[in-house]
């Protein structure tokens, strides 16, 4: 056991300095791709389905489009709506799981089972319930919508388990023997020595949601083409999966490796932050 565990811990440490390189440059392709003027949606028919070369780094589309040019502009679509959905379901969840944490045994057993019932609807199921309630119109309203009405809750599950540890520690007590009400101990003591895990847990959560964004847009809940989002682009790509495999391997390879290097990185600082009891 001992064994095991020390190459466990030496596997962790080779691959920490590679994920956060990794996740760094990542960070500056995609930075450096939303800066760039590039068109997603200009074709040339003549060039359909055309290899790599200077003009097209990535090659073409069934349409002539840049695959490079769509796949950057995609990412900005992509994970830049991740990162708005990602940001509300822990603001929702995290307020949420606060409030109840401190509304006392009853309230906190009940919010728990709720968040249980809600956590077993699968989230394409949402989708389509919201997509149905719009009037029929997907896209990335739609989408959102759908996102945090499935994401908030592991955030909010989180916050409450960690809210319920945090009241019997003993700076809590002597914010409540000074007069400090609940509301002031909960948002202005407590809930700021949750950043470190609610940090790590929203790293985890980028690759859920990310995935669940490509999966919606590949059934058609999102955006809708032209629109060069990934899931959209897996959609688009996978009747020319024989002939031109590109359509499908470079976004899907987009979603998956995006998705690797975040989790990797909320990995990294899980181990960081978190003692040998594994406790924050």
């Amino acid at each position: 056991m001992a064994g095991r565990g020390y190459l466990t811990t030496g596997w962790s440490e080779r691959l920490r300095r590679p994920l956060q390189i990794g996740a760094v440059v990542l960070l500056g392709v995609l930075v450096l791709f939303a800066l760039l003027p590039l068109d997603p949606t200009g074709n040339d028919l003549g060039s359909r389905f055309a290899g790599p070369s200077l003009e097209h780094p990535l090659g073409t589309d069934q349409l002539g489009r840049d695959l490079l040019a769509r796949l950057a502009v995609g990412a900005r679509i992509s994970v830049g709506f991740t990162l708005v959905a990602l940001a509300l379901c822990a603001l929702i969840g995290t307020v949420l799981g606060v409030l109840a944490g401190w509304a006392g045994r009853f309230v906190g057993q009940l919010f728990q089972r709720t968040i249980d019932v809600l956590v077993a609807v699968p989230a394409v199921l949402i989708g389509l319930v919201v997509v149905a309630a719009s009037g029929g119109a997907p896209g990335l309203w739609s989408l959102l919508i759908a996102i945090v009405v499935a994401g908030w809750t592991p955030f909010a599950r989180l916050t409450y388990q960690l809210v319920v540890r945090e009241r019997n520690r003993e700076y809590v007590e002597g914010a409540l023997a000074i007069g400090a009400g609940p509301g002031r101990i909960a948002f202005r003591h407590v809930l700021p020595n949750l950043t470190r895990p609610l940090l790590s847990h929203l790293c985890l959560r980028f690759a859920n949601i990310l995935l669940t964004v490509a999966g919606l847009s590949f059934l058609g809940l999102g955006p809708q083409p032209p629109t060069p989002e990934w899931g959209v682009m897996l959609a688009e790509g996978r009747q020319f999966l024989f002939n031109a495999p590109q359509l499908v391997l470079l976004p899907a390879a987009a979603v998956v490796g995006t998705a690797l290097l975040v989790t990797g990185l909320g990995r990294a600082l899980e181990r960081r932050w978190t003692g040998p009891s594994g406790q924050y």
